[in-house]
């Protein structure tokens, strides 16, 4: 359909009774079941499959889940209430399992005011950011939901517990759905209210500085130490502390759970002005009210190694993700309109261990070294604040530092720098010959008006915490499950969701069996 019928109901019922050959009168119902758009065309096109009705109405697309109260028998602790840890803590709910959520950083209110501080007077709270605190990363990241983690478990059932806590039923249909970071903090508080009614427990302030176990061989869970002072025992752990917490892979390496190094990516946000993106994707000089500000996925490989485009943010802002005081990390989200007049996403290269080895050493905590020593660089180019260092694209593939910037929508602001100065040669290098590739695949048109702004290294964990494949529990102590982004298992909203319904229902084996 063209996109200005594409989103009229009585238009859309019309064409897909005209579709399927059914009158009107013997129709009861239509209800689409997919949207996308597709603009490889001159003139770009919504596609839309729809179920048509006769004799009967159609049951809903997924089943509303009765969350009932749980009597505290058995406790497992869930230590992180991001993706991975809320979605743990349902499915305990439904397995009837009572889940106690310890989030190190501040309910989804009071950390709006941490995120002001970040952005506008470069202070850095450690333990509530844009990484720490209810909801984790994911609440200020954009919503994006698209994952290829289909095999992990019931994407579907995933996105409608999130409709059924709040959020827009188009998610349910969307190839690509998204919520939009300011509608998320209601989200999260919907979610955390449902493990509250049902008896669960949602604590925060309580940073998770050991784990204790119960001296068997290998140790079985017992408790955790919270701020260096409480104890809290459970039955189970579920450890969902996001690819951040780099203090809890410290302890964890203390207490002798087994971890490797995994790889990952490092690069940049670049950012268009977003009608750009629009005109190389729509193919016109002007986006039709009808079509949602575009977004693009791009890839290549130089020397063997891929560089990517990562957490794209059509109609977005670049935010500074940072969890220490001394380092700069940007991230990017956009909020549900996507109004705003930039674009920007990760723009990476990929690691694999041995490249980490050669560029920071061969030992466990390679990779959090090399982000450690970029961010730092960064955050010195920055004046030692948040300012982020950037360059024009033109004069970071001629090796020239901007004399000027374009407007940008990172509040801190930008200020010219040499990028070469803050990666090692094996990324800038990758990121300067990607462009020639990636210029072609956009009509001549990515680089031109294009600003690169420094660094993006959080794009995934650099470690894994070692699990069975089968049990989801760790080898090193009985009852410990790691789980989501932080453990290496995860990449997104949904594929951490998943991660964690699944080490719940886990846990919940492994306790039925501690029961017999």
């Amino acid at each position: 359909m063209p996109p200005f019928l594409a989103g009229d109901n009585d238009s859309i019922r019309k064409a897909v009774l005209k579709k399927a050959g059914i009158l009107l009168e013997e129709m009861d119902a239509v209800r689409v079941v997919k949207r996308s758009i597709d603009a490889r065309k001159k003139y770009p096109a919504y596609y839309i499959e729809a179920e048509v009705y006769t004799g009967e109405q159609p049951e809903p697309l997924y089943p509303r889940i009765d969350y009932l109260p749980v009597d505290g028998k058995q406790k497992c602790i869930i230590v992180g209430s991001g993706p991975a840890g809320l979605f743990a803590a349902l499915r305990l709910i439904e397995l009837g399992i009572m889940p106690i959520v310890l989030e190190r950083g501040k309910n989804v209110r009071e950390r709006r005011r941490d995120l002001r501080n970040v952005q506008q007077l470069s202070v850095v709270n450690p333990d509530s950011n844009y990484c720490f605190g209810e909801g984790g990363a994911g609440t200020y990241s954009d919503g994006k939901l698209y994952t290829r983690s289909t095999k992990r478990g019931d994407v579907k059932k995933i996105i409608a517990i999130l409709v059924q806590h709040g959020a827009n039923e188009d998610i349910l249909v969307d190839t690509h759905p998204h919520i939009g970071s300011n509608k998320l903090p209601r989200l999260v508080e919907s979610l955390r209210s449902t493990i509250i009614r049902c008896g669960g427990d949602v604590r925060f302030g309580c940073r998770v500085t050991d784990i204790i176990g119960n001296g068997e061989s290998p140790a079985g869970f017992r408790s955790v130490i919270v701020n260096d002072s409480e104890e809290i025992e459970g039955d189970a752990l579920i450890l969902a502390t996001g690819h951040s917490a780099r203090d809890v892979y410290e302890m964890l390496l203390k207490k002798r759970i087994t971890m490797e190094s995994k790889g990952f990516a490092i690069g940049v946000r670049i950012e268009h002005p977003q009608q750009r993106i629009d005109e190389i994707q729509y193919h016109s000089k002007t986006r039709s009210e009808y079509l949602p500000a575009a977004y693009y996925n791009i890839a290549c490989q130089v020397e063997g190694r891929g560089v990517y485009s990562f957490c794209m943010c059509p109609g977005g802002l670049i935010v500074p993700a940072s969890t220490e005081n001394d380092g700069l990390v940007l991230n990017g989200m956009s909020l549900s309109r996507r109004d705003s007049p930039f674009a920007n996403s990760g723009l990476v290269v990929s690691l694999h261990p041995e490249d980490i080895t050669k560029l920071s050493g061969d030992h466990l905590f390679a990779g959090l070294d090399l982000q450690r020593e970029i961010e730092r660089k960064a955050w010195e180019a920055g004046t030692k604040g948040q300012q982020a260092p950037a360059q024009r694209v033109t004069d970071f593939i001629n090796k020239k530092i901007s004399t000027s910037l374009p407007s940008t929508s990172y509040i801190p602001g930008l200020t010219p720098y040499s990028l070469d100065d803050i990666f090692p040669e094996y990324i800038s290098k990758r990121l300067r010959a990607s462009f020639s590739v990636f210029d072609k695949k956009m009509h001549g048109k990515y680089s031109g008006e294009a600003v690169m702004a420094a660094p993006e290294t959080r794009t995934s964990s650099p470690l894994r915490i070692v699990r069975d494949p089968e049990t989801y529990m760790s080898p090193s102590m009985n009852g410990l499950f790691p789980s989501g982004e932080g453990a290496g298992y995860a990449g997104g909203i949904v594929s951490a969701a998943i991660d964690g319904e699944n080490c719940a229902g886990a846990a919940a084996k492994y306790l039925a069996g501690k029961n017999l």
